[in-house]
């Protein structure tokens, strides 16, 4: 049953946590399948990125912002064990192939977003090209170490914080409009813009909460990329988590499945 919404506090995050590892330990072949895929995606950009140190920086960062979307198979599977139906691999690629077009643009401007920033982060690199290091990091060639050397000096110092906070700031404005939109839109006849405006209402009425669930799912995230493997099981964990959130987020004043505002 959704928690009210007037009593959804810090500690809810670890209810959160718990029955996502529940859901996780009843459903663990699929949803670890979803960590695995993830886990030799990641690894696949590092092993392109470790020679080009300004497109590892940015494409790990830009393969995260579409987290939400991307996590719509494991919302699938939180949602049929909730309802005491199988949830398999195919349930979960089911999920994808019965989304609605409002989900699948909305993973669409994700993906945008996280290419953007890939751009971006580039465009920051060669900004600080007045440097033998900038010019290195930045040319097709400039390696990991290339790029550490960038911001080993004070004015790489301030690149790296100006990069951390722009980060923070895309990061921010992804988690806040799609918390809440994605599994609603996989849930429920609403529109793109109904989701969103739903997602970022819910940030608002409990910010401190959703900010300390965004650090909790980066750090997270973080912990696990020391192992890497470790992001096979974080990944259907922080999923199956992030649906049950949602559920106490949305509580009773969600608008009801088959609402007559389809989802355009």
């Amino acid at each position: 049953m959704p928690t009210s919404t007037a009593t959804i506090g810090p500690a809810r995050i670890a209810v959160w946590l718990a029955r996502g590892a529940r859901a996780l330990g009843r459903a663990p072949l699929a949803s670890l399948a979803h960590g695995l895929v993830f886990t030799i995606v990641a690894l696949a950009i590092l092993g392109i990125g470790w020679n080009h140190g300004w497109l590892l920086a940015g494409a790990f960062t830009g393969f995260v912002l579409p987290a939400p979307a991307l996590a719509t198979g494991l919302y699938e599977l939180s949602r049929r064990l909730e309802r005491g139906d199988s949830a398999t691999v195919t349930d979960a690629i089911g999920a994808w192939r019965a989304a609605s077009p409002a989900l699948l643009r909305f993973g669409a401007l994700l993906a945008a977003i996280g290419t953007a920033w890939v751009g971006f982060c580039w465009l920051v690199v060669r900004a600080s090209a007045g440097s033998g290091a900038a010019a290195a990091a930045a040319s097709p060639e400039g390696g990991v170490a290339a790029l550490l050397r960038l911001f080993a000096d004070e004015r790489g110092a301030a690149l790296f914080v100006a990069w951390i906070v722009a980060g923070g700031l895309v990061a921010a404005i992804v988690f806040a409009i799609g918390v809440v939109s994605v599994p609603m839109l996989l849930e429920r006849r609403v529109t793109l813009r109904d989701a969103v405006l739903a997602s970022v209402r819910v940030v608002g009425e409990h910010p401190f909460t959703m900010a300390l669930w965004a650090a909790v799912i980066m750090a997270a995230t973080l912990v696990a990329a020391l192992s890497v493997v470790g992001w096979v099981v974080v990944v259907p964990l922080l999923g199956h988590a992030s649906w049950h959130a949602y559920r106490d987020l949305v509580g009773e004043g969600a608008p009801p499945a088959g609402t007559p505002s389809a989802a355009r």
